[in-house]
């Protein structure tokens, strides 16, 4: 994944920037860039790596540094950035988020001919922002090259450019991900979270529609390209990774998780399956919300029978490898004995992807004293990696705990009846349900239906993107 903030002001903005790309840090854990342009100084950047150290604290001792009226900032999950380009179209930085499936043959086109090259990273691969740079430069103009760069790029890409008069912001075509101004007195800013701009003090001004390109300055916001018809906003948005606080088309991202934690209740109790338990918990911290939903339709007591210690690990992924990442969410949890010694428990998670962790999490509860741990889901069971964004990706699907215990059970034929599997009131669902809680140690598992998903985020179920669930785009 990855964030971005970019603001143009009537005066200094380097600390909005600075705070406003700060507040994306949950989006990404790689490389953090910003870049400032200053009449008498020119065009200043600077790129981090953050992967063990925050991006706050990595760029603190660059803050005096820095001087301008407009800047861009970014945390990605990727590639370093922003990058500077000098070209036909101008002097400008750019930033980019989303994922170039066919990069390597977007950049063997590149080299058909003589006279192209590109910068390698340490990998032997191409930057994709700066491969995003050169399709855009590709065309006469700076609308033909932006619409040239989203229709060619097999995945997403949401595009932000500065240039010394102006900002220019791009939505990735189907508006997987969002894209919002804010405005101030002295100026705008856009941000992929709302959030960031509210509590710098901007007020809420616009949303782009899918594929939509505007242009950026103090004074205000022009169309450069009008927003096409469909849209394919990602669903995870509200049940992982956007921040609480965030506001999508006009759906608030906490509203939604409670409103889907109670859906599952409110399902649960219809169809007669609810455990009967001492507490309904979250999963630290993402699974909070949707469980204090599910626990007050139910009317079951909300507890936090463990909480995570944060002050020094503030994101289990940090680290590159995977033993330590499991090493560091193990050590992160810390008990309540009184609200698990002899308990009934049942926790809610905002999806379960490959399952390694959860493991974990249920042996650590069962050796705190737990008598039944129950989990559920806030999501459908992921049956395919994300090929949009950088978001549920895997090396091999079969790395998803629901295919690989579907290919356990039957093989290749099983392969064959995903989205039987997918429903939990199927013969193939129920007994993939079994075989997980087997392997994980649950007293029961319980996965939100794609339906209830749809209804607590409210859109119409035509404009979410639902391919990690369903392999339709």
């Amino acid at each position: 994944m990855g964030g971005f903030f970019g603001a143009i002001s009537r005066k200094n903005c380097i600390y909005d920037v600075y705070f406003g790309t700060d507040y994306h840090s949950h989006l990404g854990n790689r490389r953090g860039g910003m870049v400032f342009y200053d009449q008498a100084r020119g065009f200043q950047r600077q790129i981090h790596n953050i992967e063990n150290t925050p991006f706050r604290t990595k760029f603190e001792g660059d803050m005096t540094k820095f001087t301008g009226c407009a800047g861009i900032g970014c945390i990605s999950d990727t590639d370093p950035q922003p990058l500077l380009v000098r070209s036909h179209l101008g002097l400008f930085a750019i930033s980019t988020v989303g994922i170039i499936n066919n990069a390597e043959a977007l950049v063997a086109e590149a080299f058909s001919g003589p006279g192209h090259q590109f910068m390698a990273m340490s990998s032997g691969q191409v930057n994709n922002t700066e491969l995003t740079a050169a399709l855009i430069n590709q065309k006469d103009n700076l609308i033909d090259g932006i619409r040239h760069a989203q229709e060619v790029i097999d995945g997403s890409c949401t595009i932000l450019l500065l240039f010394p008069d102006c900002i220019i912001a791009a939505r990735d075509k189907l508006g997987r991900l969002p894209v919002l101004v804010g405005q101030n007195d002295n100026g705008l800013c856009v941000s992929f979270e709302s959030f960031a701009y509210n509590k710098l003090g901007y007020k809420d001004c616009y949303e782009l529609g899918p594929g939509e390109i505007v242009r950026i300055t103090p004074e205000g916001l022009q169309q450069l390209a009008a927003p096409g018809e469909k849209m394919k906003i990602c669903a995870f948005l509200w049940t992982y990774y956007g921040y609480p606080n965030s506001n999508y088309e006009g759906r608030n991202v906490e509203v939604m998780r409670y409103r889907n934690g109670e859906i599952m209740a409110r399902n649960e109790l219809a169809a007669g399956t609810m455990p009967d338990v001492d507490f309904v918990a979250g999963v630290p911290d993402s699974g909070l919300p949707h469980a204090i939903g599910y626990a007050n339709h139910s009317h079951k007591p909300f507890a936090r029978p463990f909480v995570k210690y944060t002050p020094t690990w503030s994101r289990s992924f940090t680290p590159s490898n995977q033993e330590i990442r499991n090493l560091v969410a193990e050590m992160k949890q810390i008990p309540v004995p009184e609200l698990i010694q002899d308990k009934k428990l049942l926790f809610v998670d905002d999806s379960i992807v490959r399952g390694t962790q959860l493991r974990e999490t249920v042996d650590f509860l069962y050796n705190s004293g737990a008598k039944e741990v129950h989990m559920r889901s806030a999501c459908p069971p992921i049956m395919y990696g994300c090929k949009f964004l950088n978001f549920s990706r895997s090396n091999s699907e079969m790395e998803l705990i629901s295919r690989r215990t579907i290919q356990a059970l039957e093989g290749d034929e099983g392969q064959k009846h995903l989205e039987e599997y997918a429903d939990g009131s199927t013969k193939r669902g129920k007994c993939m349900l079994e075989s997980i809680c087997k392997e994980m140690g649950f007293d029961s598992l319980g996965y939100q239906s794609l339906d209830g998903l749809l209804e607590a985020i409210g859109l119409d179920r035509d404009k979410v993107c639902t391919y990690c669930w369903t392999g339709k785009d």
